[in-house]
């Protein structure tokens, strides 16, 4: 319950959020016919809403590529847009309130990292005021926000680029054309894993000394999720609860799943099952810290997933490919191919047959499958691809959605994909709260009944 004082001061900044949004109103129209660079030449002029550690981090990355430049930034704490301009200097536009940013006719693109509940909200109004969108993974938080944010591109015809960078990295354009090439055979299944052994892996980011509603906007941060009292854990460390964040489903698969998708060129499982639970971190969250799951393909191919926040080993992410003539597996920075041939005949097994009839089948069988020598170049049976050292697809990604920005050109990760990699991931979590089968249909994008 809000006692009287956080009542009032609710209500004053509530009064005071709905006057800037009559305000900025004619602003909107304004800066949604600005003209977005088409040069090569030309500065994008990027903002970022959201400046926690994954705004930060991505905006550090977005700036080294050549013809971009930070002009703005929007943040509920004040002590990340303090940070902001210590980074990236005193004349950076800062605020609390990121419809502001949408205003500014100096503002050609947005670089959305804000909790998940946000996502749909900061993107389509970004649209709507004419900016284009980088928007940080899971594209969703709920299921609804998909269909409203594709449809929102398409009615504003803005670039929207999804933040799962593996799209963008030359180590699955490898592994995609290593598998579409065949050297492992038919794919039948595909393993993956991203486990995280450490306090900061589960989500307990460090909470400022100042944090208060003095220096964090709590209201503005709460946007549509339950009204509570102020709480400094579930401003800072947002990803521990449901209301805020997507879970390890929402952070973790969907990066799994965008591999896997954008290798393969698969759009999406048709039924899954998972399972999980709160093994260690007890401490208030009510996202789960382990969960496995299993999905079926229609292309004929299974998927397993797993995040383990207490396994007491090595953290770590990677996929094995399973063919049938050999595997594929990434491990960080790598592609590896391990082969293992089919053989050209089925082999028998006789001993348990009489001496005569061990005969006798021997002499059919080598009349089908007559005795062949090897010839030839030795067939390698391990192959392994790296990037050169300092490879970064973040870069990549951030280069090739700024080339899109510039060109008007289709994005690398697209809305539809970005709402069928995150429509899948959450899936994990609708099979558990429901403790059964679920099932999706990957071309429509929908849930579908059992």
């Amino acid at each position: 319950m809000l006692d009287r004082r956080s009542f009032l001061e609710a209500a004053v900044k509530t009064a005071a959020a709905a006057a800037i949004t009559d305000r900025l109103e004619p602003a909107f129209a304004q800066a949604a016919q600005t003209q977005t660079p088409s040069s090569p030449n030309d500065t994008v002029q990027l903002a970022l809403i959201g400046a926690g550690i994954q705004g930060q981090f991505d905006t550090k990355t977005a700036i080294q590529v050549p013809g971009v430049k930070l002009v703005a930034v929007a943040d509920c704490y004040d002590g990340r847009l303090a940070h902001c301009k210590e980074l990236w200097g005193a004349d950076i536009f800062t605020t609390r309130d990121y419809r502001e940013i949408l205003a500014r006719k100096d503002v050609d693109a947005v670089l959305i990292a804000t909790p998940d509940h946000w996502h749909k909200a900061a993107a389509i109004d970004s649209m709507k005021a004419g900016k284009d969108v980088y928007l940080e993974k899971p594209m969703i938080h709920v299921y609804p926000d998909g269909p409203e944010i594709i449809e929102s591109a398409r009615t504003t015809n803005r670039i929207l680029q999804v933040g799962s960078q593996r799209v963008s990295s030359i180590v699955y354009s490898k592994a995609k054309e290593l598998l579409a090439s065949g050297v492992i055979g038919k794919l039948n299944m595909v393993s993956a894993w991203w486990d995280r052994n450490s306090s900061i892996g589960a989500w307990n980011y460090s909470i400022p000394l100042d944090a208060s509603t003095d220096t964090c906007d709590w209201p503005q941060f709460l946007g549509s999720a339950p009204k509570i009292p102020w709480n400094a854990e579930h401003f800072f460390q947002w990803r521990k609860w449901k209301a805020y964040g997507s879970g390890v489903a929402g952070d973790l698969f969907v990066h799994l799943f965008s591999g896997t998708h954008f290798i393969t060129g698969a759009h999406g499982p048709t039924r899954a099952l998972a399972t999980g639970g709160l093994r260690y971190w007890k401490d208030g969250r009510d996202a789960n810290d382990v969960m496995l799951a299993l999905f079926d393909y229609p292309q004929d191919f299974n998927l397993s997933l797993r995040v383990n926040f207490v396994d007491g080993g090595e953290e770590g992410e990677g996929f094995i490919f399973v063919g049938s003539e050999g595997q594929m597996i990434i491990a960080g920075q790598s592609v590896a191919i391990s082969r293992v041939p089919r053989e050209s005949e089925p082999g028998y097994t006789i001993s348990t047959f009489t001496e005569a009839m061990q005969k006798q089948y021997l002499e059919e069988y080598r009349k089908k499958y007559p005795i062949e020598h090897f010839s030839g170049a030795v067939p390698e049976p391990y192959q392994k691809f790296a990037p050169p050292t300092g490879y970064s697809d973040s870069y990549d990604h951030f280069h090739n959605f700024f080339k899109s920005v510039r060109s008007r050109q289709p994005v690398v990760e697209d809305a539809t994909f970005g709402f069928r990699a995150a429509g899948a991931a959450l899936l994990s979590n609708l099979s558990v709260d429901k403790g059964t089968v679920v099932h999706w249909n990957p071309e429509t994008m929908k849930i579908e009944k059992s």
